[in-house]
């Protein structure tokens, strides 16, 4: 098996790297404390992982992490499908609006969680936060089931949210630091586009449990909570199996840990046949630390590396007023403009999610042969025309509920490109020590500007009953998609098949000898 010879602490520091005393599952040994991190480590651990074929390690980090978008389409999926159940449920009784401002009270959750357990990561480890974050959600999707008016439903959904939000967070900087680079670009649009499985089986679980027929509505709304939670539960001992990133941990001073992790990996791969190539570049010299001050944390982003700020805002910003605007209000342009039955929404949701799912799984291998740019640009901008041309077709009536459903599966073809191209490039484009606040910064910001006041905005275009008032709302979510291109096209980072510490030097590299 290959060896890391060059790997070597320098300059000071404790034993092995100055790693801190572990327990077997990873986890510090409880009659010893760590020692602090070492002056300086050199370490190859970053071109070891890069250079990986693609084995059974790296399709367990895809099921077991990329999950969290399978919830979380499951989540905005049984708020869109079950719209007319809580319409018209006897204890709930909600309003359109009502169903707008709970869909708010889910993404005003995702930012604020973003924020806290984004800041969190960074400082505590990747995988300690993984588990929380999932932890979050079970609990609070489960309570929403027992919500008995619109504020507990509201703080339950608040909470679901704050889940999904930290699990963001936690789960695109795993997946970005242990995905082999040629890889990276089509697995994360894979992974994100995952949400539209979870968006299907929200749909077709609706079809049963909203049917008259089969159960009373007013359960069947409540039990389909307990899917998302079901599901969580399954992925909490898949995750049990996945290892601390090593990029992580080598900046912490946790040498000795981060190289056993290596080294495993490399060994499950070598036991599959499989052949490992020699590094390419030579080791990073890193000054370790325990966590890195907030103040060097916004200057690195907003300072150091604003113009790649200003990308990810955009990005974030236009596909989140794009998608939740449309996406949560989807069922009640179904219902108020085509009588299309609450029962039977799920059903025009499939097809919906089909297109979403089917964008980043024929698309998502151009973002890394193609390019970055040239790619997320495109996606935006197609996504955008093809708005503007679907909202003229439904403001002149020329649309049924079938063909508007068509409409909107192609549009969100390259549209679910587009998203899942932002958390892209927000997660690879800022360094390691603060690759999860950035994710979380730019999700929240970009969510707060266009996710929370989305739904809320459309659903009153809605209650309107004016089909010209919903189109002027399409033309707008569409000028942010075309605006994003442009800015991508103009400032974006050509990050495909490079490393991430080459495309964003850790702010703890150094290269004194």
């Amino acid at each position: 098996m290959w060896r890391a010879p060059g790997e070597r602490c320098l300059k000071a520091g404790g034993v092995d790297g100055g790693a801190p005393a572990v327990s077997s599952d990873g986890v510090l040994a409880p009659d010893r404390q760590a020692p602090p991190p070492p002056a300086s480590v050199e370490t190859l651990i970053p071109a070891r992982l890069d250079r990986l074929p693609w084995g059974r390690f790296h399709t367990l980090v895809v099921v077991a992490l990329g999950v969290t978008w399978i919830l979380d389409g499951l989540e905005v999926t049984l708020a869109g499908s079950l719209a007319g159940a809580l319409t018209s449920s006897p204890v709930l009784a909600f309003s359109n609006a009502d169903v707008g401002f709970a869909a708010s009270a889910y993404l005003l959750g995702a930012v604020l969680g973003a924020l806290g357990f984004g800041w969190l990561t960074d400082r505590l480890g990747r995988k300690k936060l993984f588990f929380i974050t999932l932890a979050v959600y079970i609990a609070a999707t489960a309570a929403t089931a027992f919500a008995w008016n619109l504020w507990s439903f509201m703080l339950f959904r608040f909470l679901t949210g704050a889940g999904i939000g930290g699990e963001y967070t936690a789960i695109n900087s795993t997946i970005q630091e242990l995905i082999p680079a040629r890889y990276r670009g089509q697995t994360d649009l894979v992974i994100n586009g995952s949400f539209w499985v979870g968006a299907a089986l929200g749909a077709a679980g609706s079809l049963v449990l909203l049917d008259p027929a089969i159960i009373d509505p007013e359960l069947g709304w409540r039990l389909a909570f307990f899917i998302g939670a079901a599901i969580g539960l399954v992925i909490l001992v898949l995750r049990s199996w996945l290892p601390e990133s090593p990029r992580w941990l080598i900046t912490h001073g946790r040498k000795a840990e981060a190289d056993r992790i290596a080294a495993e990996i490399e060994a499950a791969l070598e036991a599959e046949g499989k052949v490992l190539p020699e590094p390419e570049g030579g080791p990073i010299r890193l000054r370790p630390r325990t966590h890195t001050p907030i103040g060097e944390a916004f200057t690195a982003l907003f300072v150091i590396h604003r113009r790649r700020a200003l990308v990810g805002l955009v990005l974030m910003a236009a596909q989140a007023f794009f998608y939740n605007a449309i996406f949560f209000t989807y069922a009640l342009v179904l219902m108020d403009f085509y009588g299309v039955p609450a029962a039977h929404i799920g059903w025009y949701i499939l097809p919906f999610a089909a297109g979403n799912f089917l964008g980043p799984l024929l698309l998502g291998r151009l973002f890394d042969t193609v390019g970055r740019r040239i790619m997320i640009s495109a996606t935006y901008l197609i996504s955008g025309l093809l708005l503007i041309a679907t909202g003229a077709l439904f403001s002149a009536g020329l649309l049924s509920a079938t063909t508007q459903t068509l409409c909107w599966s192609v549009i969100f073809f390259f549209a679910s490109c587009a998203a899942s191209s932002a958390y892209l490039t927000v997660s690879e484009t800022f360094p390691l020590e603060i690759r999860a606040l950035a994710i979380a910064i730019f999700y929240a910001v970009g969510t707060g500007i266009g996710g929370v006041a989305g739904p809320a905005v459309f659903a009153g275009l809605v209650e309107t009953g004016s089909r010209q008032a919903v189109f002027g709302g399409y033309v707008f979510g569409a000028l942010l998609m075309i605006g994003a291109a442009a800015v991508m096209w103009r400032w974006g980072i050509a990050a495909e098949r490079k490393s991430l510490e080459s495309i964003a030097r850790p702010l703890a590299a150094h290269d004194d000898v």
